[in-house]
């Protein structure tokens, strides 16, 4: 099993209320091979919400509201449902401050981006659950 996040699958489910559709990553999950979830919505947080970035250890929006809580909370609820259907692979959202895997967006809304790893994607991977973008994971399934 596969953990995608929902929005590649066509969930309406990103800060502005938008997917992202990745057609072959809608196959996988129509297909029974994925399954899709949204950390953010999992965390707690409504959908549209404010766009948020990673400053240091910390998640905020641009508004400067902290909703570091929200993310680690989607991450561990991320993490159990991966656990549970025994998911070795996830496919998230390049430069998420949740999905993202490798890179992310600095943490200045200037849309400058950094190395670095989205809060649910580091948690995957402290868990031996190896994460790819929507970029990458066409080569490594």
């Amino acid at each position: 099993m596969i953990i995608v996040s929902a929005c590649l699958a066509g969930i309406k489910c990103n800060y502005k209320g938008e997917s992202k559709p990745n057609q072959k990553i809608i196959d996988l999950v129509k297909q029974g091979k994925a399954i899709p979830v949204c950390p953010e919505q999992l965390g707690g947080l409504i959908t549209p919400r404010n766009p948020a970035e990673q400053k240091d250890d910390k998640v905020f929006t641009k508004d400067g509201i902290d909703v570091t809580t929200q993310f680690k909370r989607g991450a561990e609820e991320v993490l159990k449902l991966a656990k549970s259907c025994n998911a070795k692979k996830a496919i998230l959202k390049q430069r998420s401050p949740s999905c993202g895997s490798g890179q992310i967006y600095d943490g200045t809304f200037s849309k400058r981006i950094i190395k670095g790893d989205g809060v649910t994607a580091a948690l995957l991977k402290k868990n031996n659950i190896l994460v790819f973008s929507e970029e990458n994971f066409d080569k490594n399934l």
